[in-house]
Order: C-alpha cells, then sequence, then structure tokens
C-alpha cells in the first residue's frame, strides 16, 4: 500500500486519507508525485511563525478597519444641511428683532437645495397700495452686496449657499423675494 506524505508535518498516511492523521491538514491529490518527490515539513516554529505572522495581519486589517469606521460615525464634519439648521437656529433665538422703523426680522429657516432663507416683514407697507417691483429695485442691490463683502456671510459664501431674503407685508402677505445666488456674490 501507498503513502502519502504530510506537506505540513513530514508524517506518512495511508493514500486513502484525505486529511494528515498528525496535524489534520488536507493531504496532496498527486499521491505519486509526493512519493518520488516529498516535500520538505515544516517544523513547529516554522509553523508557529506563520501563525503569529497571520495573527498580527488580522489584528492590523481589523484595527485599520474600526479606525475608519469610528473616524466616519464620529469625527466627520457636520453636513452643510445640519450647520445651516444650526446657523438659523443661533439667528432664531433673537428674532423677532427690528432691522430699521420698518423692516422686522421675523426668522431665518434652512431649507432643501441649499438655500438659507430670511423672512421679513416690512411693517408701514401694505401688498394692495405697495408698489413692490420698485421697492425690491431699491433692496436688491444693497443686500446683495451685504452678502458680498459681509465677513458674517463668508460660511455661506464658502458652501456656495443661495440667500433668500423673502418679505411680507403688515398683514403677512407675500410681497417678494430677492435671491443672492453664487454667480451674484462671486
Amino acid at each position: 500500500m501507498e503513502k502519502v506524505i504530510c506537506t505540513t508535518c513530514g508524517k506518512e498516511n495511508p493514500e486513502n486519507y484525505k486529511y494528515c492523521f498528525n496535524c489534520g491538514y488536507e493531504l496532496p491529490k498527486n499521491n505519486k508525485e509526493n512519493i518520488d518527490n516529498p516535500v520538505k515539513p515544516q517544523s513547529r516554529k516554522e509553523t508557529e511563525k506563520g501563525k503569529k505572522i497571520l495573527t498580527t495581519i488580522v489584528y492590523i486589517v481589523a484595527f485599520a478597519l474600526s479606525y475608519v469606521v469610528v473616524q466616519q460615525l464620529f469625527f466627520k464634519p457636520p453636513s452643510i444641511d445640519k450647520l445651516m439648521m444650526k446657523v438659523a437656529s443661533e439667528i432664531n433665538e433673537n428674532c423677532p428683532i427690528m432691522v430699521d422703523a420698518e423692516t422686522r426680522l421675523d426668522n431665518a429657516i434652512s431649507l432643501p437645495k441649499n438655500i438659507f432663507q430670511y423672512n421679513y416683514t416690512l411693517l408701514t407697507i401694505e401688498k394692495e397700495t405697495a408698489d413692490t417691483v420698485e421697492i425690491k429695485n431699491y433692496l436688491e442691490p444693497s443686500i446683495t452686496n451685504t452678502v458680498k463683502s459681509s465677513p458674517d456671510m463668508k460660511f455661506m459664501r464658502d458652501s456656495r449657499i443661495i440667500i433668500r431674503y423673502y418679505y411680507r407685508d403688515n398683514a403677512g402677505h407675500y410681497l417678494f423675494s430677492i435671491s443672492v445666488t453664487p454667480d451674484k456674490y462671486e
């Protein structure tokens, strides 16, 4: 009966064995080749060294993966939407506030598609009697200039946020809105 030599521990096994009876590793399939050209078995030290190296590699990969997951879950910067909501909340803590004798800032809101909106009421204006086109044309250049030059607006400019100024009359009816898009303040 022919014997198969285990390539891991060097023990001889009967040819009909699939696994080494000594170490449990799978035996080679080409039996005749192993008898004619036996492979030098690994020593116990070599086997233990290989296991240590494999264990070290597994630990390094596991650490790297956990590091990436922790960084993404806990330390990634907040999204623009969250930052815009935070800014709106901070503004709203002081609202409503009088901007001048005729204008009141009611609140600010963060809207989808990178739109940040300031809601104003023009206290001395009534929709039926007001020339909204003239008022809008009067306010738009100064609002655009403020967005372009104000240090307080730097975050919004850097984030390419559309800044909308929404105006109502003293009864709460919509008058007009002015949107300052990135192409206007760059």
